[in-house]
């Protein structure tokens, strides 16, 4: 394409995601959230709550820092199943891994992905040990969201998205312009966060209009070729089997498993809650 047609089309883009999320546009929504962690008092730690009520949440979640429900992922079915069952009952689903080294390419539109069955991918990942094992990331599996039980916090939500693999398997840090559910079903990670306001120092790039990626990767903090990184507010917060994370849109963070994992996430499709009464 042109570099006219280039722009046509993230123009469009950026105005289907404004009409989305019911803002008038998405610069000036990014913007608005960067203005608004900028007045957010400093987080030495993730606070842990017990699951509530969509209007607890809400007014909670309206304050624009992260916070870890307790007490609802534990519930659901899919949390009271063995990982074999991953290999017994859903083995012949189809998913497409990440492979090679899909952190440096993570924000790139041609990383390397590779088509398996469910159990073709738990054979691959348990026969040959790596430092960066393949990953299933951020795919839509009906057949395993009908044993989650989501809460009704948002009016709007986007299809919700699974995450398997073993210890070493990481998201690299980055931030989504969406409000966003993370529920942690089976194994721990390890996740990194950043208020919105200092991606000043973590050195972003966009990928599209509701992606920035950074380079920068907390857990081998390379200072020498990230100096301003030194600045940045990063929090670590361990999330455990059956917890919840609530992460405000514009935050920064990056996600490491530390054991064999099965998470799931959602989006929400609107104006960001700690946003709810910003003119723009």
């Amino acid at each position: 394409m042109s570099a006219a047609e280039v722009a046509a089309r993230k123009l469009a883009r950026e105005e289907r995601d404004a009409q989305v999320r019911g803002v008038s546009s998405m610069e000036q929504m990014r913007a608005a959230i960067r203005r608004a962690s900028r007045g957010l008092p400093a987080l030495a730690e993730v606070p842990r709550i017990r699951s509530s009520g969509a209007a607890a949440f809400r007014a909670r979640a309206a304050l624009g820092l992260p916070f870890v429900i307790t007490g609802m992922v534990g519930k659901w079915p899919l949390s009271a199943l063995a990982p074999q069952t991953l290999r017994e009952h859903f083995g012949r689903l189809a998913v497409r891994a990440r492979v090679g080294d899909y952190v440096n390419t993570a924000f790139a539109p041609d990383r390397a992905l590779q088509d398996m069955s469910l159990l073709q991918y738990l054979d691959l990942v348990a026969g040959d040990p790596q430092t960066l094992p393949p990953y299933l990331g951020n795919l839509e599996l009906g057949e395993l969201n009908a044993l989650c039980h989501w809460p009704g916090y948002f009016d709007k939500m986007g299809p919700p998205r699974f995450w398997i693999g073993p210890a070493g398997t990481v998201t690299p840090l980055h931030c989504d312009y969406d409000d966003n559910i993370f529920a942690q079903v089976w194994g721990r990670k390890r996740i990194w966060l950043a208020p919105a306001h200092h991606d000043e120092f973590l050195y972003p790039k966009e990928a599209n209009p509701v992606l920035f990626g950074s380079p920068f990767d907390p857990d081998h903090p390379d200072f020498e070729r990230f100096p301003l990184a030194r600045r940045a507010a990063l929090v670590e917060c361990v999330m455990q089997p059956g917890e919840m994370l609530y992460l405000p849109a514009g935050w920064y963070h990056q996600v490491r498993s530390l054991s064999f994992s099965l998470s799931a996430n959602r989006w929400a499709r609107g104006r960001p809650l700690a946003l709810q009464g910003v003119a723009g």
